[in-house]
């Protein structure tokens, strides 16, 4: 049994296309569960799955009134009777072999959890050129599951994981105290605790990112935001790229604030310069990458600065806010019945 989780809220735009990309998959020999954890969503997403529901005996809905990742997941979690538990978001669709090929990398390595690169599609001028911001090294870092991937290779995190039941019998379920980063902080725990994760390049998957530049900022200062509870939590970082936006950002704010206290404007050339030659040189680069925009050298240099300032905003909010935190490391998966797991593996 394959058991196959979406923690969503309001997808109506998204999740005919997500739930077909389930259905559809080439036969893999075993069946498969879909379990939605629905955040009380009031834009017709929840009639549509009733209504997909009655034609598919194998789909759950699941109320998750914390309108969170993390509650909905472990809600799911509690009643899922997958061998292979999968994550899958409202805004994706997989691969027709995603399926199958995740059996395959089982069976070829010793990881506890498998998944491959997600390719970024988006709709409109601005959802394109987040999408390029998104793909690119100086947008968010040397990130693997965010390129293309020539062959596999273990990894530290990456999206739409399959992982193996009994990692959450050993780890537990997603800290439901992060809104964001719960997939980040659960990867890495599973990492401290010996576990392995396995990128490779048969795994397809496509998300949609988002298509206004608010919804973005909000999106990547939550990231930063939280990004302090999962270092907290983990004792350490997994990357130094999770650092780089929040040292830019408090530079620049220091610096800014000399610029008009002692009107020295060395500071903050020192920061502004290089920064913007090269968002400049990966603006132009992002000319030559899909989805090709010509107005992507107009608009990328904004793209990455709020990528950037608004990560390291809340980074720098991160730690004044959890300045108190640091010695709870409480894996907080309240709404993950363990009980009810172990029993529904003998299901």
């Amino acid at each position: 049994m394959i058991s196959i989780i979406l923690p969503i809220r309001n997808e109506i735009a998204f999740i005919e296309k997500t739930l077909n990309s389930i259905l559809y998959q080439n036969p893999i020999g075993q069946g498969i569960e879909i379990l939605i954890a629905d955040g009380m969503s009031d834009d017709g997403t929840r009639e549509y799955i009733e209504g997909y529901i009655q034609n598919n005996g194998n789909t759950h809905l699941i109320d998750n009134p914390e309108q969170i990742v993390s509650t909905g997941f472990n809600r799911a979690l509690s009643v899922a009777k997958g061998d292979i538990i999968i994550r899958v978001d409202g805004h994706s669709e997989i691969n027709s072999e995603f399926i199958d090929n995740c059996l395959t990398e089982f069976e070829n390595t010793k990881a506890d959890c498998v998944g491959g690169a997600t390719d970024h599609i988006a709709a409109g001028l601005i959802g394109k050129v987040i999408s390029i911001a998104q793909s690119s090294k100086f947008g968010v870092g040397d990130v693997p599951f965010r390129k293309r991937v020539q062959q596999g290779r273990y990894v530290d995190t990456l999206a739409f994981g399959a992982y193996k039941r009994e990692v959450f019998e050993k780890i537990g379920g997603y800290d439901e105290e992060l809104v964001r980063n719960q997939d980040d902080e659960f990867n890495f725990r599973m990492i401290q605790n010996g576990g392995k994760i396995w990128l490779d390049p048969s795994i397809k998957s496509t998300y949609y990112p988002r298509n206004s530049f608010l919804k973005l900022f909000k999106q990547y200062f939550q990231y930063g935001f939280f990004k302090i509870r999962v270092m907290q939590k983990r004792r350490r970082f997994s990357s130094w790229r999770h650092l780089v936006p929040g040292i830019f950002t408090l530079s620049l704010l220091v610096g800014i604030f000399i610029f008009f206290i002692k009107n020295s404007p060395l500071l903050l050339t020192l920061i502004v310069a290089p920064y913007l030659l090269l968002s400049l040189i990966f603006s132009i680069l992002g000319l030559f990458q899909p989805p090709k925009q010509i107005f992507s050298i107009i608009l990328l240099p904004l793209t990455f600065f709020i990528l950037h300032f608004s990560y390291g905003l809340g980074f720098l909010f991160g730690i004044l806010y959890f300045w108190n935190k640091w010695n709870d490391r409480e894996v907080k998966d309240h709404h993950f019945d363990k009980d009810q797991f172990k029993l529904n593996a003998n299901v």
